[in-house]
């Protein structure tokens, strides 16, 4: 998005750095940006270098690298190709396009907003696609329309497709403060070799040879203030590529979903690891960020079989046994127990007296 600082030569320590972390970015993003290299006649040698990968680990069909060896490959790239879609488009992007459009869109006043100043600004650099914010319902999904197939044959149109919507994804992260887990992604092209890194790529399942490029969330995600500022912008522009794969600690609207999920599905969320599964987490990232937004999952699920409890009880003559199950107990005996607690009463007495 903004100019990187001239590379220079990397020190034992840095070039160690590099070479930490999980290796999930598969091989064939780094023979797209070679790919890329080629078609302008210039040498990747010098990039790969800066990322510490090996010319003959290219051949290497299953090999992985780091995010920080991405990161460092994809920051030379742009540089020495002057594009900051590294190939992707008919035309190049010079450094600074995407932080020209971060920028246009930082004065929005939600998150929605600033998506589609976003994604209209998007069609200025290039006519080759289109972005499009598409609200219906509780779901929302940014779909990326090609009116050519990106960077021609080959590579280069997964690594484009993946990397704009993943740009795109991380940035409406950074702009809300707040993780946006996805619903799911889809994508026109058949499953690649690598498709289980699609797994760490987007949260929520992927689907493949499917009739549209987009990523699918929580529609209420759009209704949320932007957090940053200028003095924040011009910090994330000196070090942009990162908010593509940070992971997000805090869900924003985290106990709105657990609510919704405990009253929409109660009988597939028990307990914590089913109710994980729902939202595409685990056990113990739920517990936790639950606690960062002061908020514990006993204290929610009581809450919502409370209330659908007393709604149950007072508008309809369902048997006690009936609304305990609907209220996501597994027995009378514990419901009853629990709504004591709650009231002071048994549910037959606390109806009655209703």
């Amino acid at each position: 998005m903004a100019r990187h600082p001239a590379p220079s030569t990397p020190t034992v320590q840095a070039e160690a750095s590099l070479l930490r972390g999980v290796a999930a970015t598969p091989m064939a993003f780094v023979r797209a940006i070679v790919q890329a290299f080629e078609a302008r006649g210039l040498s990747p040698e010098a990039a790969l270098q800066s990322a510490q990968i090996p010319p003959s680990s290219l051949r290497e069909t299953s090999a992985h690298i780091t995010a920080a060896q991405f990161e460092a490959l994809s920051a030379a790239a742009m540089q020495q190709l002057d594009d900051e879609a590294l190939g992707w488009f008919a035309r190049p992007l010079p450094w600074g396009s995407y932080g020209l459009l971060a920028r246009a869109s930082l004065s929005a006043p939600t998150l929605g907003v600033a998506l589609k100043r976003w994604c209209r600004h998007h069609g200025l650099l290039t006519p080759d696609i289109t972005l499009s914010v598409i609200a219906q319902g509780d779901e929302a999904s940014i779909t990326l329309s090609e009116h050519r197939p990106l960077g021609g044959d080959g590579g280069l149109r997964e690594f484009g497709s993946v990397s704009v919507l993943r740009n795109v994804h991380g940035l409406a992260c950074w702009f809300v403060d707040s993780r946006i887990p996805l619903l799911g992604a889809s994508f026109p092209f058949d499953a690649p070799p690598h498709a289980e890194t699609y797994r760490v790529l987007f949260d929520g399942p992927t689907t493949f040879d499917a009739e549209e490029t987009a990523i699918r969330f929580d529609a209420r995600y759009l209704a949320l203030p932007l957090k940053r500022d200028e003095a924040a912008m011009n910090q994330m522009l000196q070090r942009a590529l990162p908010i593509q794969v940070r992971p997000y600690r805090r869900d924003r609207l985290l106990v709105q979903r657990v609510r919704q999920a405990l009253t929409t599905q109660p009988l597939d969320a028990h307990n914590a690891d089913d109710l994980a599964g729902l939202l595409y987490t685990s056990a113990r990232t739920l517990h936790r960020q639950l606690k960062e937004e002061g908020a514990t999952l006993q204290a929610l699920k009581d809450e919502v079989r409370r209330e659908r409890a007393m709604a149950l009880l007072q508008r309809t003559s369902k048997p006690v046994k009936q609304v305990a199950e609907a209220a996501g107990f597994q027995n009378e005996k514990s419901f009853i127990r629990a709504f004591k607690g709650w009231t002071g009463m048994a549910p037959g007495e606390w109806r009655g007296r209703g």
